[in-house]
């Protein structure tokens, strides 16, 4: 919803909006680009990690006429999730947020699992988000929060997005029962460096086990191509206790968070070799 409302508090209907062709808000949140703001989308492929280069910005670019609906907003993505949850560099975000506002274009940024970017890189996260309008960033995922995610901006675009949310059907009452633990969440910024450990000790793992091929992860996505259909190999992993998610016909994505400390990254090897020897024997 965070990052629908900002679309929605950005643009007008009828507008264009520029985004990597596997983003998030392109690919993964049911065309709400279409069906909540009525903006089209038009899609660039960024590079092997997600980036979208100033060229492509230009590029992609279409001035309003009578013909040509206008673009009107860029959107970015860090960590990249369709990417493997790679920390796009600050650098990469600038030249792309500079080139689009040469543009008159505003830049919204799905800043899911931004401090997971920002411990990645070894920087503050306030470094990612300065050449940004917005950003939105989730107090769940590794930060542990039962729920919830933030929209940042100028104040008066955060008055307008909060006009949107309400329109969304996301006002709430009693909302101090969430964000007090999304406060406590935020005190965690300091522990991802430790769920970016336990995935690369998972991809290690993994490694080691049959055919899989396995990513090597800047954070804490591990994703794992498969010989086998994904939802095959995940079948039998769930009946061993372990659970992941499908990213393809034969690519499945694990995460490390909060909940998952180094035993459960050795037990969740030790069922993907059981599950791979299984299914080789069969």
């Amino acid at each position: 919803m965070g990052n629908q409302v900002a679309i929605r508090t950005h643009t007008d209907r009828g507008d264009e909006l520029l985004c990597e062709v596997e983003s998030h808000v392109y690919k993964w949140e049911l065309g709400g680009i279409a069906q909540h703001s009525g903006v089209q989308a038009r899609t660039v492929a960024g590079d092997d990690r997600g980036v979208i280069s100033p060229e492509q910005v230009t590029e992609g670019y279409v001035a309003a006429s009578g013909h040509r609906p206008g673009t009107t907003l860029l959107c970015l993505e860090s960590t990249h999730n369709s990417k493997g949850g790679t920390a796009i560099a600050p650098a990469d975000l600038a030249a792309a947020a500079e080139r689009a506002h040469e543009h008159d274009l505003a830049v919204h940024l799905d800043g899911a699992r931004l401090f997971n970017a920002a411990t990645a890189l070894g920087i503050d996260a306030s470094e990612l988000v300065d050449p940004v309008d917005t950003v939105m960033f989730c107090l769940s995922k590794g930060l542990g929060a039962p729920i919830g995610s933030m929209i940042a901006g100028p104040s008066e675009f955060i008055e307008a997005a909060e006009r949107t949310r309400k329109l969304f059907g996301g006002g709430m009452r009693q909302a101090g029962m969430i964000a007090a633990p999304g406060l406590e969440a935020l005190a965690n910024r300091d522990r991802l460096s430790k769920d970016h450990e336990n995935a690369q000790q998972l991809a290690d793992g993994l490694a080691g086990v049959g055919e899989l091929t396995v990513h090597d992860p800047e954070t804490n996505i591990v994703l794992v191509d498969t010989p086998m259909p994904a939802a095959e190999f995940l079948d039998a992993l769930e009946a061993e206790g372990v659970r992941a998610a499908e990213f393809g016909t034969h690519q499945v994505r694990f995460c490390t968070h909060w909940d998952v400390d180094g035993a459960d990254v050795k037990t969740a090897v030790a069922a993907a070799e059981q599950v791979i020897d299984r299914l080789a024997a069969a």
